[in-house]
């Protein structure tokens, strides 16, 4: 099967190179594609080194699969074109995520509604994808209401700029080309992507709307506010949640720790709950703090956190690709 990234020098293409090795996804050849400056940069995969090619060459090798992670306006360029050669498309950026006719997929919580006619994927939002991985089962148990979301998230999320600039800063210079408008070590920072009419973040609305379409309810009520911090690793979350129903805490531990892809770490008398520095490399989301918010009736506190790189991103998108050939949606076309 001929599977093409684009956007294979950046973070979470990188990524995606390295999760389809891991995983021993059926390549039999490989397409690494990046911008017109990129062409000819070397890449390896398994074990071999491939020269990085330009879009419209990769085009018309009409590979069964591309995985896109480029930035939106690529996406919106390329998506379709590729689609027209037969390709199968997953998108990470946030182009097509709210176009009505175009799938937003987390395999675990809505993989059953993909079907063969789907030729582009989107791929959620990092932040969304572990929200939707813990409520996606309560909401089943015990239908939610409201959700009130904090994120702390971490520097990855905005790429290999970011990364460098809080590194550079934590050594003592001054970053040479800033990602963000503050120094971001020994700082947060609480604005993640542009402001929108209504003073939210575009990251923030992100949440909300992808939320809603993904768990297909949108009577839900969310509201979210979305920081940068200085880590890497993964992103975390403060999530107060609202059910209709009464709920025993055990019950929801229990729910939890059958969930497919959910770790509970939550034993506060030995300090064990879930933390960045420990969910890096890892594909789970990880929950933990689960405690009753004793403010309101049926009111639950608790926090998740999740590889942004890896559950956020790149494992996601190719979860996306093997839940479609095991349907039988992606087969190859070359012999």
């Amino acid at each position: 099967m001929k599977v093409a990234v684009v956007g294979a020098t950046g973070l979470v293409g990188s990524m995606m190179i390295k999760i389809l090795e891991e995983r021993n996804f059926p390549v039999t050849e490989f397409i690494p594609v990046a911008s017109e400056k990129s062409v000819g940069t070397k890449v390896t995969f398994k074990g071999n080194i491939y020269e990085v090619i330009g879009i419209e060459a990769a085009i018309a090798l009409a590979p069964e699969l591309a995985i896109f992670s480029a930035g939106g306006s690529v996406s919106l360029a390329y998506a379709e074109k590729f689609a027209a050669v037969g390709t199968v498309v997953i998108d990470n950026s946030s182009a097509w995520r709210m176009h009505e006719n175009i799938k937003l997929i987390v395999p675990e919580v809505n993989g059953d509604v993909i079907q063969t006619s789907d030729k582009i994927i989107a791929n959620p939002n990092c932040s969304t994808i572990q929200m939707v991985m813990v409520l996606h089962p309560l909401h089943k148990a015990f239908h939610i209401k409201r959700v009130v979301i904090s994120t702390y998230q971490s520097v990855t999320g905005t790429g290999a700029k970011a990364v460098k600039q809080l590194m550079e800063e934590r050594s003592g210079k001054t970053a040479s080309d800033a990602a963000y408008p503050y120094q971001i070590d020994l700082n947060v920072i609480p604005q993640i992507d542009v402001f929108l009419d209504n003073d939210y973040t575009k990251e923030e609305m992100k949440m909300v709307l992808e939320t809603k379409k993904i768990m297909q309810d949108e009577s839900l009520k969310l509201t979210a506010t979305a920081v940068r911090i200085p880590v890497m690793g993964g992103h975390s979350e403060s999530v107060n949640i609202e059910f209709e129903k009464p709920f025993e805490v055990d019950n929801i531990k229990k729910i939890l720790s059958t969930s497919a892809g959910v770790i509970v770490e939550d034993d506060v008398a030995a300090r064990v709950y879930p933390m960045p520095l420990f969910a890096q490399n890892k594909d789970e989301v990880f929950v933990g703090r689960i405690r009753r918010d004793e403010s309101i009736d049926n009111g639950l506190n608790m926090w998740i956190v999740a590889d942004n790189l890896r559950k956020g991103a790149a494992t996601n998108a190719i979860q996306i690709a093997e839940l479609m050939l095991k349907k039988g949606f992606l087969k190859p076309k070359h012999k």
